[in-house]
């Protein structure tokens, strides 16, 4: 079975050899606010194009279930330039907010065929649902304090 997506962090989503690594798959990767995308209109920080998106463009989606149930945010998305020009498929840049603390995320997305911001934001939400599992079980090992940083044998 082939993976449909690859999701990352900031570091991830700020480095292009990895983007075009994995180019044949979907990809939501988290950059930074400051992070440049190439539109229609020339480079533009994730923040500016945020800053611009009208009130209608925000929709609230659920980007998984926790422990008290799903987690709402409000996510809307940008068409976005490709980095080459022999690249394929459907880029984006996704941001979201948290519909408490008003703290926005921006995505760096790319899937090879049309896909719903759903599906996007469902991709972004996983990534947390994981890191949270390695958290757990860091925790569960004791690995979390770094008791096993060295082991001779």
């Amino acid at each position: 079975m082939t993976a449909r997506w690859v999701a990352g962090d900031e570091v991830y989503g700020a480095d292009p050899k990895l983007r075009k690594t994995v180019e044949d798959l979907g990809y939501v990767l988290a950059v930074a606010y400051s992070h440049p995308v190439r539109t229609g209109v020339g480079k533009v920080r994730a923040d500016q194009l945020a800053a611009s998106l009208p009130r209608k463009a925000w929709q609230r989606l659920s980007a998984g279930h926790a422990s008290k149930g799903p987690r709402f945010y409000d996510s809307a998305w940008i068409s976005i330039e490709p980095e080459h020009s022999d690249a394929q498929g459907q880029r984006r840049l996704l941001i979201r907010r948290n519909n408490t603390t008003g703290e926005l995320a921006y995505y760096r997305c790319r899937s090879p065929t049309p896909v719903p911001l759903r599906e996007l934001v469902g991709v972004a939400g996983r990534r947390w649902t994981i890191e949270e599992s390695f958290q757990t079980s860091k925790t569960l090992t004791e690995l979390d304090q770094y008791q096993v940083g060295r082991w001779d044998s």
